[in-house]
């Protein structure tokens, strides 16, 4: 009897090691089967690029029997939101998409998971993943904090965040106006404010040069695709403001001349209607970020498709393109940070980078915009990589007091300024003192001599 109850046990103990070694087996193969089951939540914004991406998750939950909910809002409203979920003892979020200037303020204060840690972990990490295919000049704006300037690349830099929906800014034109008038494409700021009032003459129905000039965050925007090729900034080495100097002064008189020479209501256009200006035929030219060119196919949006051609952004004193967009990182307060770091590192793939992108999202990726097959189909990804050449990782100060600053102060001597409500000299010197108390309050100012 003794016998037969030990080959029961030893047949049970035989038994359970087969069943664990096979689970095992399971598990190494399959490195999201331990967290099958798990339901995440994320908070992506209302943007073209995460209505495509959004579209595969059904492919991620399918793959890795990880499930996912959305919460989706207006991005402008993301901030306050994500500042009050991340800063409780447990937040909601297990993963967030940010705009890139909260980035520094975020880490900052603590609220994002460095992702060093996952990236080294063999059970997490995909060791085809190639971080060095990512766009540079995204990855060094969007994803590091803590280098120069504390939001630059350096020796002391950190990953925070990974691109998705990043973006830089190009020039894009109505080819049929172009070649009706025997237009050569502007190569300087000077040649594009010319064209600006030939459109207005020979187009009576149709704007120059469609652009965001809402107060605040939307009109600064645009100021910076001004202001950095007319070789100006918002501060010197020292954070003493320059926002007031002769490079940005010229940089809102060439926007004043937008205003007057573009499609009608540019003081209040955010990004969406600057946008919809010239997909429904308002506008001749378009300076902006490279989220346009899938919502010029996409007939629900567009009355110019077939009809529109990419280019490099004109230079002023020198060529200067944007660095900005959309990241998504983990909140430090997730409990679920495994399961969030394997759908970032999902979404940011090669794989999905060219899905989102035949869908109508701009590659965050280098193999994706050389592929000499999505170039074919897509010809606006070699503009998109002429204008990467210049893409400009200090576009603008990625310091936490940047929003602050610009939506209470820049962005409304700005709005001043294209309005005509104070010259562009005496709105800019009007904002010195309050944005310098800002500075000061800071700290940044201490360590002066």
């Amino acid at each position: 009897m003794k016998r037969k109850m030990s080959e029961i046990s030893l047949a049970i103990t035989l038994g359970l090691l087969v069943t664990f070694l096979g689970l095992s087996q399971e598990a190494q193969a399959n490195p999201y089967a331990k967290y099958a089951g798990t339901t995440l939540v994320v908070n992506f914004p209302s943007h073209a690029y995460y209505d495509y991406a959004l579209k595969l998750l059904p492919e991620f939950t399918k793959e890795t029997g990880i499930k996912v909910e959305v919460d989706k809002i207006e991005y402008m409203k993301m901030r306050d939101k994500q500042l009050l979920e991340m800063s409780k003892p447990k937040g909601d979020y297990d993963l967030v998409s940010y705009v890139v200037m909260w980035k520094t303020e975020y880490v900052n204060k603590g609220l994002l998971t460095p992702l060093a840690p996952f990236f080294t972990h063999p059970d997490l990490a995909d060791p085809n993943y190639d971080a060095a295919d990512i766009v540079p000049a995204y990855l060094q704006t969007t994803g590091m904090a803590g280098g120069r300037k504390g939001y630059l690349p350096g020796p002391t830099a950190a990953c925070y965040g990974i691109p998705f929906g990043s973006e830089t800014s190009m020039f894009a034109y109505r080819k049929d106006i172009f070649d009706k008038y025997g237009w050569k494409v502007p190569q300087t700021y000077d040649e594009m404010l010319k064209l600006c009032k030939l459109v207005k003459e020979k187009e009576p129905e149709m704007g120059g040069l469609t652009m965001r000039g809402e107060a605040g965050h939307q009109v600064q925007h645009a100021w910076f695709l001004f202001l950095t090729p007319y070789g100006g900034s918002v501060f010197d080495d020292n954070w003493e403001p320059t926002f007031q100097k002769e490079p940005s002064i010229k940089a809102i008189k060439a926007m004043m001349e937008v205003v007057r020479t573009g499609p009608l209501g540019i003081p209040t256009f955010a990004q969406g209607a600057m946008t919809d200006a010239f997909l429904l035929g308002k506008a001749a030219m378009y300076m902006d970020a490279t989220s346009l060119p899938g919502q010029v196919r996409d007939p629900n949006k567009s009355k110019v498709m077939g009809k529109v051609a990419y280019a490099l952004q004109p230079k002023a004193v020198k060529y200067s393109t944007e660095t900005g967009g959309f990241g998504i990182a983990i909140p430090a307060n997730s409990t679920k940070k495994e399961a969030a770091f394997l759908l970032l590192q999902w979404f940011t793939s090669k794989a999905q980078d060219q899905k989102i992108a035949r869908l109508g999202g701009m590659p965050n990726r280098m193999s994706t915009l050389k592929d000499p097959g999505m170039q074919k189909e897509y010809p606006e990804l070699a503009a998109i990589l002429e204008n990467l050449k210049y893409a400009n990782p200090d576009w603008r100060p990625l310091i936490p007091e940047w929003p602050e600053i610009s939506m209470q102060h820049v962005g409304i001597a700005l709005h001043e300024a294209i309005t005509g409500k104070k010259t562009p000299e005496k709105a800019m010197d009007d904002a010195i003192e309050p944005v310098k108390k800002i500075m000061e309050k800071a700290g940044y100012y201490s360590w002066k001599k």
